[in-house]
């Protein structure tokens, strides 16, 4: 087995910063077709740059919330590299929650944006890869693989991340219930769950509270805050062949956190 994806198409969502963003470039760098899409156009500019007709790269902005966004974002996609073979649900928001107020809860914004995108989006893209397959293909060889970054929170939660931990959490039992919906058709969906990871929502948590990172490391067994590249390694590993028999598995990439007794540090 390799852990090669060079020659493959991605498409990466929340890939404007942070573990979206580290995503989309590692899979370039190694070889892949990657469409970096996200809302935040002014954002995939600055980072991409200019790019020219014969890169790996392309970029789309839009609303995955919006069924023909989702559509547009896949026959862009398949006009720039002909196929799709993986997805990587990187787009996530964290919003603070009031637990005790309806109107502050924003349990439905997140199940909105961080569940309903990645299902919607991993039907289309689903129905895509099982309608390129070529018939001589052997019965283990992959169609595709679904790749959903969820977070620890969906397991050690805290208050004020009720509507993430629960999106987290139902993002978690997607990942699950589509692995075995997908089986037959020889495609894998698997998540990675992040925790005590440079993301763009922890990189601004740091910014504002300056005993967090002190905190975070306190709780971390291994002591530090990786880098967004870590977890870029970890959903290669899920995109390639070498996982070619690992589905509707969550992941940790947390540095033992979720080993430890739950405490009162959100988990991004």
């Amino acid at each position: 087995m390799s852990f090669s994806i060079s020659g493959k198409t991605a498409i990466v969502t929340g890939a404007a910063n942070g573990v979206g963003l580290a995503i989309g470039r590692h899979f370039a760098e190694a070889g892949a077709n990657v469409m970096f899409a996200d809302r935040d156009e002014d954002k995939l500019r600055e980072e991409l740059g200019e790019i020219s007709e014969d890169s790996n790269i392309r970029w789309f902005a839009g609303d995955l919330r919006k069924k023909l966004t989702i559509a547009n974002l896949l026959s862009a996609t398949i006009d720039a590299f002909e196929s799709v073979d993986i997805l990587v649900n990187a787009a996530r928001q964290v919003q603070p929650s009031d637990p005790l107020n309806p109107k502050e809860d924003h349990v439905g914004d997140l199940l909105d944006q961080n569940l309903m995108c990645s299902l919607r989006l991993s039907q289309a893209v689903a129905k895509r890869m099982i309608s390129q397959a070529d018939e001589d293909e052997q019965d283990h060889t992959c169609l595709g693989s679904i790749i959903n970054l969820s977070s620890i929170a969906a397991r050690h939660t805290h208050p004020s991340l009720l509507a993430y931990s629960i999106s987290a959490a139902a993002l978690e039992q997607m990942t699950r219930t589509l692995a075995v919906a997908l089986a037959p058709n020889r495609i894998r969906v698997n998540a990675v769950a992040i925790g005590s990871v440079l993301s763009a929502s922890l990189l601004d948590e740091l910014k504002t509270h300056d005993t967090y990172r002190a905190e975070i490391l306190a709780h971390t067994p291994m002591g530090r805050i990786a880098p967004p590249g870590e977890v870029a390694e970890v959903a290669q590993f899920l995109a390639s062949e070498s996982s070619a028999f690992v589905t509707g598995q969550i992941l940790n990439v947390d540095g033992g956190r979720t080993l430890l007794d739950p405490v009162a540090v959100p988990a991004h």
